[in-house]
């Protein structure tokens, strides 16, 4: 007896795939800090299960349209969506399992290229139809068409306000927000689909070294935002820089600008796990304050 949960799982499965599933066996996965994770092995085939309390479908419901959005435009392979739901006090998210490989010289150029390929995809707007959340934190995406104004109220102020009800107020953070223009000078971003949360953690490369994203937190704006968290934890392999460089070449400007865009996500950080995440976006606030 796999229990009633289960049943549903396979019921959905079922019903989206038209034809029968059943779970004959289930693996736990290692990865994940927020949901829990099985691979899900039966006859007629394999898929990814995500598994949470009930009230937290509404993200998995954002995580499936952030997919579908990056499968609609692309360029860079997605798992696909299955099937979201709750049943039996839970909910879930089912997508399709990609064997995971190692990665390859080839597969980290591919990457560059795909992601510059789908950084061109552009709307007349920024932000999205729907807001999400980036880890546990929400991400207002309400549409503008002022980047600089977007990011400063719906990045870099919201965490900012976060932080300080956590107990953490960045000194001399409104000076910050109102030199932000200063970064753009003879710089203009245009609107492009961005994965949103892009680390070594939410890539992989299947068994062929083909490389794959996951866990986005997707909406338009610039493009800067994705390369520059590329390299919060250290940076992704030197030819995928240099291959997205070919394909869509950076602003010079960039190299002032990713302190920025990373300042969000430190300070993200610090609102999810506390220390030492703090003490570093008050050094690199400290830095942007000195190049304003």
């Amino acid at each position: 007896m796999i229990g009633a949960f289960y049943s549903e799982v396979e019921k959905a499965i079922s019903k989206v795939s038209s034809q029968p599933f059943q779970i004959v066996k289930r693996t736990p996965l290692r990865g994940g800090c927020i949901s829990q994770a099985e691979r899900l092995d039966g006859v007629r085939g394999h898929y990814f299960l995500k598994q949470n309390t009930e009230s937290f479908l509404i993200h998995f419901e954002e995580e499936k349209a952030a997919l579908e959005e990056l499968r609609h435009v692309g360029p860079i392979r997605a798992p696909e969506p299955i099937c979201s739901g709750s049943a039996e006090g839970r909910s879930y998210l089912v997508l399709e399992y990609i064997p995971v490989g190692q990665p390859t010289v080839g597969g980290w150029e591919l990457l560059g290229q795909q992601l510059a390929n789908l950084h061109k995809t552009a709307l007349p707007h920024f932000g999205w139809h729907r807001d999400n959340t980036i880890g546990k934190t929400l991400q207002i995406n309400t549409v503008s068409e002022d980047w600089i104004s977007f990011f400063r109220e719906n990045r870099l102020r919201f965490q900012m306000d976060l932080a300080k009800e956590r107990g953490f107020k960045l000194e001399h953070g409104s000076q910050l927000l109102e030199n932000l223009p200063a970064f753009f000078a003879r710089y203009t971003p245009i609107p492009s689909l961005l994965h949103g949360d892009l680390w070594s953690g939410n890539t992989g490369f299947d068994t062929h070294g083909k490389p794959f994203v996951f866990d986005p937190c997707c909406y338009y704006g610039d493009r800067e935002t994705d390369l520059a968290f590329t390299e919060f934890f250290g940076g992704f392999h030197p030819n995928f820089y240099a291959a997205y460089n070919r394909t869509f070449p950076l602003d010079p400007g960039y190299s002032r600008r990713k302190t920025v865009y990373n300042l969000y996500h430190c300070l993200n950080h610090f609102n999810l796990f506390g220390p030492p995440y703090d003490s570093q976006s008050q050094m690199m606030a400290n830095q942007l304050l000195k190049l304003a």
